[in-house]
């Protein structure tokens, strides 16, 4: 049941949609312009760096909020071995509500700042693993969506890693490293699924580049 709450708490969360808030803000609707994702990237571009600066700090923080309610409603409560898992259901409900929000026709965003709240609120040695994976190949490509699956992959090698080599902190029992397998490895399908065109592009190699402090694009000219 517990678990159940942590999901329901994650999705509440998620379902604020910074990007579509922002561009409301200032007069769009982020899900007609651009690329028609409703997350850091298409703002970027479409409204410039300070704006997906603060759509990306949005999205991520609504993540860690969850969390941090999750800490302080059910984590003392429960073995010390569950701290981990049920960060990640909480972390799954708010890539869901990110990515499919009930009040916008489940049409949302693609979930990697949502998920970067989830490393930052998971483990230092993640957050160090996340930020290379990402950034090591968006600076060398420029792509975004790069950068964002090869975080995932490597979230999940490093899970993996973590759990069979008994590098987390707590000692975690094997029907709950499988659980925490399991889950990581259904965000990273949703992710990935929710980059198949970008994963398309990429194989073909007409996928767009990112970059960063470019000036934004005008609305009309928007892809």
């Amino acid at each position: 049941m517990v678990r159940l709450w942590c999901l329901l708490i994650g999705y509440v969360f998620g379902l604020i949609q910074t990007a579509y808030i922002y561009g409301k803000i200032h007069g769009i609707d982020i899900r007609t312009v651009g690329s028609g994702n409703a997350g850091t990237t298409n703002t970027l571009r479409v409204l410039g760096t300070k704006a997906g600066i603060i759509v990306l700090l949005g999205d991520v923080f609504k993540t860690m909020a969850a969390i941090l309610v999750v800490k302080l409603v059910f984590i003392p409560n429960c073995p010390e071995e569950m701290k981990y898992l049920l960060i990640l259901y909480t972390a799954g409900g708010a890539i869901l509500g990110h990515n499919y929000p009930f009040y916008m026709g489940f049409k949302g965003g693609k979930g990697i700042a949502a998920t970067a709240g989830l490393i930052f609120s998971f483990n230092p040695w993640f957050i160090l693993v996340g930020v290379f994976a990402f950034f090591v190949p968006f600076l060398l490509t420029k792509y975004v969506s790069l950068g964002s699956l090869c975080v995932y992959l490597f979230f999940v090698i490093q899970m993996i890693v973590f759990g069979e080599c008994n590098l987390f902190p707590v000692e975690i029992s094997g029907p709950i490293r499988i659980e925490m397998y399991i889950i990581s490895f259904l965000l990273m399908l949703m992710a990935y699924w929710r980059h198949r065109k970008n994963i398309v592009n990429l194989i073909k190699g007409c996928e767009r580049k990112t970059y960063l402090g470019k000036k934004p694009e005008g609305h009309e000219n928007a892809e």
